[in-house]
């Protein structure tokens, strides 16, 4: 796997680039964000978002807006609007510094192998939900027949809570079906794709039932 570590910072980007490689990784390095966007696509980037050329945002969305390799960002800032903000421009994944090396390499294992999972093929047609239309086979989205812009994960999330339209799937359940069986980190990271879900279906989309989980439902059912 060949990865493209974007990172100004020597005394961080040297150690973080040998020991990457020590296990088992390919690495580039870029030092700017013009040097991360020229660079050929690999198959992850693990992207800090203090860059003196470029905020980290910026280089975010334009690697998503050609193509679909897993970014992980690495962020000092631990605001949850920010991370919020990341995952709708496109991120797969964050980390927040401190962090500590065998923590990286564990996530950027899960983000992988999320991400090379093989698709399985599907045989239904869209999912309609009121005025939202999920096309699994495009893994289009519309809202009033406008198209919603969603990362890969909140995609894999709102077609898991469409599966089974206002049932209550556990936070629990969530973790282990839409992320990984292994997945070691918070569930705030389930938290983040909620709201980032809920901003672009809804604020009434998605429901939270307290202590339980969470359930998709068409708000206009009742009306």
């Amino acid at each position: 796997m060949r990865l493209l570590v974007v990172e100004d910072d020597p005394t961080i980007a040297t150690p973080l680039c040998t020991g990457l490689r020590r296990e088992g990784f390919e690495v580039e390095h870029a030092s700017t964000g013009a040097q991360a966007l020229a660079a050929p696509l690999p198959d992850l980037v693990l992207l800090d978002l203090g860059l003196p050329d470029l905020d980290g945002r910026v280089v975010c969305r334009e690697i998503r807006a050609k193509s679909d390799v897993p970014i992980i960002v690495v962020t000092a800032r631990g605001e949850e609007i920010d991370r919020v903000a990341l995952l709708e421009l496109g991120a797969d994944d964050y980390v927040v510094k401190p962090f500590g090396f065998r923590e990286l390499v564990a996530r950027i294992g899960a983000v992988l192998r999320r991400t090379n999972s093989p698709t399985p093929t599907v045989d239904d047609g869209p999912i309609k939900i009121g005025a939202l239309q999920i096309d699994q086979r495009t893994h289009q989205v519309t809202l009033d027949q406008a198209p919603i812009t969603l990362t890969p994960k909140e995609f894999d999330l709102l077609t898991y809570l469409a599966g089974d339209l206002g049932a209550v799937r556990s936070r629990e359940e969530i973790i282990r079906d839409v992320w990984d069986v292994n997945w070691w980190g918070s569930t705030k990271t389930l938290d983040v794709h909620i709201a980032s879900l809920r901003k672009k279906v809804g604020p009434d989309s998605i429901v939270t039932v307290r202590g339980v989980g969470f359930a998709l439902v068409d708000p206009n059912a009742d009306r």
